[in-house]
């Protein structure tokens, strides 16, 4: 099965379960005209949202362009997993930017997935959301890495970490791959495109304004900024870009500095309720601590959630099923020849450093992009540190915009073969166990 281009009952948004199973429908209109707000923010996706949300709450006029669907890219296709921290530990950032730097880091390392638990409870968000996660290792090599993050991570105040042994494995996955593992009981799932198109609703009934099929041409990033579509612009006080991997060539000052990464995700046909169960006891979702991992979970319709695979620069497999399949039956033979009623893929920005990329191309506008995958809870935050940072609160953004973000070697020409290069080499010291 290959991804299909578009939902037949949600047009616009690729053929999966999020799109086919959405809350909320609605094609926002296409702006025309020229229009005035406080702030133009490009992207409906997690960061644009997030930021949106916050700065509405803060009485600023919004106005929000979408060149597709709200949660049209990664926002609205991820494994729905919410996964703490960076796509870097505080180790590594602590021996790249200094000490000093890793604390101001580590001391929002959990704040993205607060931001998603008290939106959801504040504005009744129905997005499925669920409590827990757990990491399973494959190798002693990997008990031990966990041991050491678990240990960094208590030193930011994270107590919710918990080393879990090759017995208790199957009160988490009921699968034979894995010698133990660690659970994050301050991680968790939910239906991702559901807490967007909230997210959505929210800023709508707010007085934000939010036009889909708005794909911006052209930013003015002078003292006055403009945001120009094909039919239409927006004047703005600040703009701020947050279109991550599907930005495309309209900032080429940003776009270049990173690299779309495509994910693979599919889900299987309803299954039984006690079978799930009985593969998933806690209801937990599932990563494994391979470089390039697989993750899963269990869905509200009782479907098992099944991703993983990494394609560099963008491209997608010719049959995400046969990518993807032969790792879930690896995980749960009990489910060889399930039928799979989705399959799709979407992108992801990947900066070399593996740090988001944030700051400023002009005084009044200002961007964030290249969660490296590791973006449902590290957009949540970085789209409210935006929001703080234009309403003249902009102490963290100024942390996170001082970090340097490099180009990849080559540019676009060598960036795919040499990352993947890379990943080869990880990928064997995963299967070597070294």
């Amino acid at each position: 099965m290959t991804a299909q281009i578009t939902s037949p009952n949600n047009p616009g948004h690729t053929a999966s379960w999020y799109a086919w199973s959405a809350n909320d429908k609605t094609i926002r209109p296409t702006l025309e005209g020229t229009l005035e707000a406080d702030i133009c923010v490009v992207g409906a996706g997690f960061s644009g949202l997030s930021a949106a949300l916050t700065l509405i709450e803060k009485g600023y006029s919004v106005i929000v362009l979408e060149g597709e669907r709200i949660g049209f890219g990664a926002s609205g296709r991820n494994g729905g997993q919410i996964v703490n921290g960076y796509s870097r530990d505080i180790g590594t950032i602590a021996r790249r930017y200094g000490p000093d730097k890793a604390a101001k880091l580590g001391a929002m390392s959990l704040e993205g997935g607060h931001i998603i638990r008290e939106r959801v409870a504040k504005y009744d968000i129905a997005c499925d959301l669920r409590q827990g996660g757990f990491f399973a290792a494959f190798t002693e090599k990997q008990i031990r890495e966990m041991e050491a993050h678990k240990a960094t991570w208590e030193k930011h105040g994270h107590t919710g970490l918990q080393m879990v042994s090759k017995a208790e494995v199957h009160r988490y996955a009921r699968s034979d791959r894995y010698v133990g593992g660690m659970i994050d009981t301050l991680g968790g799932h939910f239906h991702p495109l559901n807490y967007a198109l909230g997210e959505a609703a929210v800023i709508e009934r707010l007085g934000g304004r939010i036009f889909e099929n708005s794909r911006v041409l052209k930013i003015d990033t002078g003292a006055s900024p403009s945001v120009q579509t094909a039919k239409g612009s927006v004047k703005a006080k600040y703009v701020l870009v947050c279109g991550n991997a599907y930005l495309g060539e309209t900032l080429p000052e940003v776009s270049s500095r990173m690299m779309p990464v495509s994910s693979q995700v599919l889900t299987t046909e309803p299954l039984d309720a006690r079978l799930l169960e009985s593969l998933l006891p806690a209801d937990y979702c599932v990563e494994d601590a391979n470089y390039v991992l697989d993750y899963y979970r269990r869905t509200a319709d009782n479907r098992l959630l099944y991703g993983g695979g990494i394609n560099y620069g963008g491209r997608d497999p010719k049959d995400i099923v046969a990518y993807i399949q032969p790792n879930l039956v690896k995980t749960f033979p009990q489910l060889a020849g399930v039928k799979i009623d989705f399959a799709w893929s979407g992108n992801f920005a990947l900066t070399l450093t593996r740090i988001p990329h944030i700051g400023r191309l002009s005084p009044t506008v200002y961007f964030s992009h290249g969660d490296s995958g590791h973006g449902v809870t590290t957009t949540q935050l970085l789209g409210k540190i935006l929001g703080e940072a234009v309403s003249g609160q902009a102490e963290r953004f100024d942390v996170w915009a001082s970090l340097p973000n490099l180009p990849f070697p080559g540019g676009k020409t060598f960036r795919v073969p040499l990352t993947m290069l890379g990943a080869w080499w990880y990928g064997l010291r995963d299967r070597l166990g070294v």
